[in-house]
């Protein structure tokens, strides 16, 4: 249940971060909705006496649902209900909204079937011409009990691997199971096709599309998300449709025109790795070229300075690249990095530092600064100089290779 708590709880906006709320003691923020409802508006005028009871209401409310006061919390919100059945049509609009919020935090704390039914009763209210906003609500809010759907549907599919075919009891659970996914697709589907990010609900209904074999109708899922100009730019959107499309057994290319706009999005993603191996085994010049630019680029980023295998790969990649007479594709990635790169990663400090919290990496990177570099550079004469048994080979094969590929001594 960890990850799927986890995608219902959202850290406090810098909007939200100058409103009083209250923290649980697992630290999911409830807004204070007062503003909600104070800003409700009936023929152009705010009815002041109505904003001030909601409110009143509404702390009430939250302050026992930071105490685990359930029964309270629960009278609170009869009366709340009870106000707003006594007014206009308008400000019952603010209704399902703190049903959601109620719910979240019964999800939040493993109270599924609390949180059902209070999704259950929220998605049923109506209050005469439905507007725009109160529909997307409602639509949330069918979502949110769709995915507690796919829940025991999961569940239901963990039981079901453990049933033996023949057996009568494993096509009793699986009609149980096609029941529920059938419940869980219709009140995922009509969110995910709106505007937004919607990644929960979209990873859980692909996954049961994929389960009864409509690969054609995840498919289309999945690019609708990633593609659609009307969706805001997702980088989770590609990452879905890449490892979908991998299951699938699909081409080269075509994953590597997926992983090429993630690339774009957030060069440092741990995909970008494979996005280079897959550009490596091209036939396509441009896919080798831009196989090295990957690798610069993630290594651009303070958070990848110590990944090893990306070291590595450029280590290797561009001795690759040197002895292949592509020096013009090393300039033109060195050329915009020679400023900045020398003290962010080749200092004396950061040689002293990795050899002595890692020595593989640090002849890796030993490799990468003296083809870059020169044998001059700090990072590589201190690595070279230092004597160690075991990497004598490999720093023979450094120094040999610093000296005949360097770009310094190509004259770059």
């Amino acid at each position: 249940m960890t990850d799927f708590s986890e995608e219902l709880v959202r850290p406090t906006t810098e909007d939200e971060q100058g409103e009083p709320c209250v923290r649980s003691g697992s630290g999911m923020c409830f807004p204070w909705l007062q503003n909600h409802i104070e800003s409700i508006a009936s023929g152009g005028k705010q009815e002041k006496d109505f904003a001030q009871t909601t409110s009143a209401c509404l702390s009430f409310i939250q302050e026992a649902l930071l105490r685990h006061q359930w029964q309270r919390a629960a009278e609170y919100m009869h009366s709340y209900l009870q106000i707003l059945e006594d007014t206009d049509s308008n400000k019952r609009q603010g209704a399902p909204e703190i049903s959601l919020q109620h719910a979240l935090y019964l999800l939040h704390h493993g109270l599924l079937e609390d949180a059902n039914r209070i999704l259950t009763q929220a998605e049923t209210w109506r209050y005469g011409e439905k507007s725009s906003s109160q529909e997307v609500l409602v639509n949330l809010i069918q979502a949110y009990k769709g995915l507690l759907q796919y829940y025991s549907w999961s569940k239901k599919k963990m039981e079901l691997s453990q049933l033996d075919k023949d057996d009568y009891a494993y096509n009793t659970a699986s009609q149980n199971m096609l029941n529920r996914s059938w419940k869980t697709s219709v009140n995922l589907c009509a969110l995910i096709q709106i505007p937004g990010v919607w990644d929960p609900f979209v990873k859980s209904y692909v996954e049961m599309l994929e389960f009864y074999g409509d690969r054609d109708g995840a498919r289309e899922v999945l690019n609708n998300y990633a593609y659609d100009e009307k969706f805001p730019s997702n980088p989770n959107a590609h990452v879905y449709l890449y490892n979908f499309l991998k299951r699938e057994k699909a081409p080269r290319e075509k994953l590597i025109s997926v992983l090429k706009i993630l690339y774009q999005i957030v060069p440092s993603h741990k995909l970008m790795l494979e996005f280079h191996r897959l550009l490596r085994k091209s036939d396509k010049q441009e896919h080798h070229k831009l196989g090295l630019e990957v690798l610069f680029g993630i290594l651009d980023f303070a958070g990848c300075t110590k990944n090893i295998t990306a070291w590595k790969y450029l280590a290797k990649y561009l001795k690759q690249t040197l002895m292949g007479s592509h020096l013009a594709w090393v300039q033109e990635e060195w050329n915009s990095r020679k400023s900045w790169w020398p003290s962010f990663h080749f200092s004396y400090f950061w040689a002293k530092r990795n050899w002595k919290d890692d020595k593989t990496l640090a002849c890796e990177k030993a490799l990468v600064a003296g083809l870059l570099l020169g044998k001059g550079c700090k990072y590589f004469r201190y690595v070279s100089k230092q004597d160690h048994q075991v990497l004598k080979k490999k720093m023979k094969q450094m120094k040999k290779s610093v000296k005949k590929y360097s770009i310094v001594n190509s004259g770059l």
